[in-house]
């Protein structure tokens, strides 16, 4: 574990070396905003707008109290959406979709050579590969967990006022009861943690890949679990430091 805590802590020292040619890395990060951010929307919406409707229902079930008013079911999802499922559960499922796409690409990369040559050619290939898949990640993650708090929300919407379990108006005002904005704050700074942690992670394990496909496979996988290991375990950290 220490050693793979130094060799990372290196690593991060070359992804974070000046970029050769500015131009060149402004259009790798575009690139790479689009492959890593943009094409995992659709999982995004599929997963919050659901995951709302769930929340919602349980929730709305389990209150089946005359003297607790239907609008704490609104109240409920709200905070629960906001607080950990739009920032946790989302960068989860990015970091077995976008951690397994890094490491694979990069581990690659590292068995056909390709590294290798970017190095002959005197260029720094950690700060080129890695650096823009990090600034990328950090950047769009905290649009996604937008994106997801609102759709979220909306899927709670729909699922109370399709099943008349919680009325619209009673939900509505839940979810506008005892508001408080630092907890879209909070979710965006876990956000931004859970980005550079999935990005460098995976990037981390596909750039020291050695051997053949075997190993990228086994790169891709350890890049996942370990990338969710650090978000629960930060989640736990942010927590406590932001909320106690």
């Amino acid at each position: 574990m220490l050693y793979h805590l130094g060799k990372y802590t290196l690593f991060l020292k070359k992804v974070f070396g000046r970029p050769d040619k500015h131009s060149v890395f402004l259009n790798q990060l575009i690139r790479e905003m689009d492959s890593l951010g943009v094409n995992s929307l659709g999982i995004v919406l599929v997963i919050s707008i659901f995951m709302g409707a769930v929340v919602t229902l349980q929730t709305a079930y389990n209150i089946e109290m005359p003297f607790i008013p239907k609008y704490t079911v609104g109240v409920a999802a709200r905070d629960s959406i906001l607080l950990e499922f739009s920032s946790t559960m989302v960068c989860l499922i990015l970091a077995g979709k976008v951690g397994s796409n890094i490491a694979s690409e990069i581990g690659t990369m590292r068995v056909t050579e390709q590294i290798d040559a970017l190095d002959i050619m005197g260029i720094n290939s950690a700060g080129f590969l890695v650096l823009p898949k990090v600034i990328a990640m950090i950047i769009i993650t905290p649009l996604l967990v937008l994106i997801s708090m609102g759709v979220g929300i909306f899927g709670g919407y729909l699922a109370g006022n399709l099943t008349g379990e919680v009325p619209a108006a009673e939900y509505i005002y839940g979810i506008q009861y005892a508001f408080r904005s630092f907890y879209i704050t909070y979710s965006l700074i876990k956000s931004v943690v859970f980005a550079f942690i999935i990005s460098s992670v995976s990037a981390y394990w596909g750039y020291y890949t050695f051997g053949g496909a075997l190993e990228v496979g086994r790169s891709s996988t350890k890049a996942v679990v370990t990338s969710s290991i650090f978000i629960l375990l930060f989640n736990l950290l942010l927590t406590q430091l932001l909320l106690a």
